[in-house]
């Protein structure tokens, strides 16, 4: 599996490790972890900057107010765990981080049901939702590694506030050239369509685009959109389809409760009531099996997101 210009899949995690070790000779930069260094990939920045990284064990509440502690000190502090166990310390990133607006990065790895065998206990299905939910939190995910690249370079600036990073664990498909620009808060669009819209964020951009060519072939001209910050949404580009298309579709590994559609259809609610269909997990919890299998279940997959956006066109 490759994507623009060939370059070989990869997973945003491994991305996320390569660009900390990158801008990790800022003197600001502080990592912390616990216990899953090397899944997260900031196992690289421990053995350059020792001094710097500080290795909480299985104790993410411990780890999460000690970042909030550092960033408050002066410190750009990073965190990352599973998004699954980082999500489930939700009253300290509550008070700790969001509250007293730390600079905090927490890094939610191996998030979805593309996590694969590990199973539910594993998986951040629910994550997005819980962290929209706070003041002050920004929430960003990357389609590949490039932007996960740019995005951790962005975040270097210490005014953003508290920040929620989502990443998997399985390699995915490159959609950007190595020039790709990131702009926060302003959706990607990477293919223009006047029947459909697709939004998709996360591992499940490059299968919405692939579908997207599928339906070309069905006479369906379906645009899509890499919506790599969930929050703040860029609402005005949610409108300005709705206006285009008058359909909207969201592509999430996520719960389809709060998660991109979640934002996607409240933003509808107020400014431009329009038909939307939900692809996600459908309220059920996550199993274990192969990240293919796990994606074909969910037509979260190039094949499932086309089937899916053919019913909601009534053209099954």
């Amino acid at each position: 599996m490759s994507g623009v210009g060939g370059a070989p899949a990869k997973a945003t995690r491994e991305a996320f490790g390569e660009a900390l070790l990158r801008i990790g000779a800022d003197p600001r930069i502080v990592v912390l972890g616990a216990d899953l260094n090397k899944s997260t990939k900031a196992d690289a920045f421990a053995a350059r900057y020792p001094e710097r990284f500080f290795e909480l064990g299985v104790a993410e509440h411990n780890m999460i107010g000690t970042a909030a502690g550092l960033a408050l000190a002066g410190k750009i502090a990073w965190c990352s765990s599973f998004a699954c166990f980082v999500a489930g310390r939700f009253e300290t990133i509550r008070l700790s981080v969001c509250y007293s607006g730390a600079n905090v990065r927490i890094v939610g790895s191996h998030a979805g049901v593309g996590i694969g065998e590990d199973g539910y206990s594993q998986m951040g299905l629910e994550d997005i939702a819980m962290m929209r939910s706070l003041p002050t939190m920004t929430v960003l995910q990357p389609a590949d590694d490039v932007e996960t690249e740019r995005m951790v370079e962005y975040l270097v600036e210490p005014l953003i506030g508290p920040v929620f990073l989502r990443l998997v664990r399985q390699k995915v498909e490159r959609v950007h050239a190595p020039d790709y620009r990131f702009q926060f808060g302003k959706a990607d669009v990477l293919r223009d369509g006047g029947d459909l819209a697709i939004l998709a964020t996360g591992g499940t951009v490059a299968h919405a685009l692939h579908a997207a060519e599928r339906l070309e072939a069905d006479g369906v001209r379906a645009g899509v959109v890499n919506v790599h910050t969930i929050k703040p949404l860029d609402v005005d580009c949610v409108v300005d389809l709705a206006r285009k298309t008058s359909r909207l579709m969201t592509v999430e590994d996520h719960s389809i409760v709060g998660g991109l559609g979640g934002a996607v259809a409240e933003t509808l609610a107020e400014r431009h009531p329009t038909r939307l269909h939900r692809v996600g997990v459908r309220d059920v919890f996550g199993e274990s099996g192969t990240p293919e299998a796990l994606y074909a279940q969910h037509h979260l997959d190039a094949p499932g997101i086309r089937e899916e956006a053919l019913a909601f066109l009534g053209r099954t």
